[in-house]
Parts: C-alpha cells; structure tokens; sequence
C-alpha cells in the first residue's frame, strides 16, 4: 500500500465547484521585504489568471471577476507561493512578509476566515508530519492519538468561526476518509513501521554496515566490501537511466581526482536490472557502455539480480550515497551528494 500522509492535499482543485453570481474579488494589500525586481502578484488557478502591479512601497489592490469559487495559488515573480479561496463578493486585505512569504500570509475583511483556517490547517498538517509515528503505537494509543488529531481539527474550525460551506463539506469529507484509511490499515501498516524502525536503528551512524559481496567489477573479477577494509568507502547507488545520477557524475570524478592517494576508495554500484533495460542482458550492456563512454572512474561494479545491499541499506530511490568507514563501520547511510559542499566538510572532519 502506498505511503498514506497527513498532509492532506490542499485543494488543487474543488469538487462541485458552485457558479457565480455576476460580481468581483475585492483584493488589496501590503507586502514588506520587497525585492526591486519583485512587481507583479499572480493570482492563478487552472483556468483562470491575473497579474496585479506591485507598487514600490509594496501596496497593491485590483479587482477579479471570477467564473466560480474555488482554489487560486498567490505568486510573487514566480518564487514566493501561497493559496487563497477565493468566491465573488469577498472582499479581502492581504499581509504577507516577502522574506517568509507563505508563513506570514494572513487575511482580513470579508471572505478571509475560510482561507485563514486553510491556512492554519496546511500548516497542523505539516507539524503533524507522515503517519510512520502513527503506526508505531500500539492500538489504544493510536486511537487516542487519532482522537487528538480530529480535535484539532474540529478546534481549527471553531477558531475561525464562519467558514465557506463548500470548503466545510469538502473538508469534512476529506477528513474522514483519511480517518477511516488510517484505521482500516493499522494492522499492516503497524507491522511495517516497527520494522522499519529495527532497520533504521541498525542503520545508525557506528552499526556495522550491511555488505555487497562478489559484484562483478568493470575492470575484471569480483569485488566485496570487505575488500576496502582499512580505508573509507564513498558508495553510490545509481542506474545508466536516471538523470539524477548521472548529474552527480562530474562532481563525482572531481572528488576521485581531488582525493587520489587519500585513505578513501569511491564505489559506484548500478543497480541497472532486466525491468528498466528488458532484459539482463541488456542492463550488463548498458552499464558497461556508459561507464566506457563517460569515462567512468573509481570502482565501478555491478549489482546485476543481487539486491540485498540495496534492500538492507533501504535504497528505495537513487541516487544514493553511503559513508562507511576503515573499520566497516556505517559513518552516514544518506550520506552528502557529491554536490554538495557538505561532503567535504565531512571529510575533513574525518580526517581524510
């Protein structure tokens, strides 16, 4: 079963949306923190779009002539995002600071309650976080925990007094479905989640590393990682498909280049595989063309059917890069990519 969150899905598009009355949005506003180049407000949805002229002191204010109600995202120079309900009649004062757009947008005047309380509620649900922690009580736990969350709910809505029926009706229904789903997968998802918690508790910087053992090496004969013992090992998981990896590419031979004759080996590992290739045959090939093409350096080896290293370290997408260290010893099981600055803050602290 995929992933269920609580982040519910804020609306990209209402269901049932209600024609308008003939009528307008009344929008105005002040932003503080202004950029130079920021001057135009967007106000978009999936068919309708407008571009409002932000004055120098950050003021705006227009008008918009609605075909229904419903969902608009708010964008500043295509960078700073925010949501608003928005239904003819209302007539609406937006604050926001440029610098925390989204986390200081805040209505006032007519209309504003129901987008405030979205707002609020986006915001619950992202302190709320994913269901893992759920899953991991025990079942009266669970249950007083989900009983907590429906209070938050219910408290939010109170908070904000009246709010726009078609967002209540849609809410309501969203949450309860999410509600009933929760419930209705306690018993496998609470499975799954002490397990991966044991996996991840294994996982932790010290722990012994899984291993990969006898992978077929490019320049000939099979390698393990207990064939790197006494120096650091920079492992990246990656495929000849994925645009992700190969962006990692030139950063990668820079490193190698950089930290020859330095007490760490960089292991490429390509989990290439008959599914993304259509056959076995076909993955080995791709694999070796492109590690001779792109001049490919470090170790570079090939997991072929062996999955194990990947299911143990959790890879469920690449790229994805592994420290472990002189002793075998797991260092970072999501360890920097090779882009990032932060790699080399770590080798140096490692001494290497």
């Amino acid at each position: 079963m995929k992933k269920i969150t609580l982040l519910l899905i804020v609306f990209t598009a209402f269901i049932s949306c209600k024609k308008e009355t003939p009528g307008f949005v009344s929008l105005s506003g002040q932003f503080t923190n202004m950029d130079k180049k920021d001057s135009l407000f967007s106000i978009k949805s999936n068919d309708y779009s407008k571009d409002i002229k932000i004055n120098k002191d950050g003021a705006f204010k227009d008008t918009l002539h609605l075909k229904e109600a419903g969902y608009y995202t708010l964008v500043i120079n295509n960078k700073n995002y925010g949501f608003a309900f928005l239904r003819n009649g209302f007539d609406l004062k937006l604050t926001a600071d440029n610098n925390s757009f989204f986390e200081s947008t805040r209505y006032t005047g007519v209309g504003a309650n129901t987008t405030n309380y979205l707002i609020d509620q986006y915001k619950y649900n992202l302190a709320l976080g994913n269901t893992s922690k759920l899953f991991m009580l025990e079942k009266d736990a669970f249950s007083k925990e989900l009983d907590n969350i429906k209070y938050g709910y219910d408290s939010l809505k109170k908070l904000h007094g009246e709010i726009d029926t078609m967002i209540v009706r849609v809410n309501n229904q969203q949450n309860n479905e999410l509600f009933s789903l929760l419930e209705k997968n306690y018993d496998a998802q609470h499975v799954k989640a002490l397990q991966k918690l044991k996996t991840e508790e294994l996982l932790e910087k010290g722990k012994p590393s899984p291993k990969f053992n006898n992978y077929l090496n490019y320049k000939g004969g099979k390698t393990s990682l207990d064939d790197f013992k006494g120096k650091y090992v920079y492992i990246d998981v990656w495929a000849t498909w994925c645009k992700p990896c190969l962006a990692q590419i030139p950063f990668l031979k820079k490193l190698e280049k950089k930290y020859t004759h330095k007490k760490i080996e960089f292991v490429s590992i390509s989990t290439d595989n008959a599914s993304t290739a259509g056959s076995w045959d076909n993955a080995l090939s791709k694999w070796k063309k492109m590690v001779k093409n792109k001049s490919l350096a470090g170790v570079q080896l090939y997991a072929g059917k062996d999955s194990k290293f990947m299911t143990d370290y959790q890879v469920y997408g690449i790229p994805r890069f592994i420290l472990v260290d002189p002793k075998g010893n797991i260092v970072n099981a999501n360890a920097p990519r090779p882009s990032d600055p932060n790699l080399e803050i770590l080798f140096k602290e490692l001494g290497i």
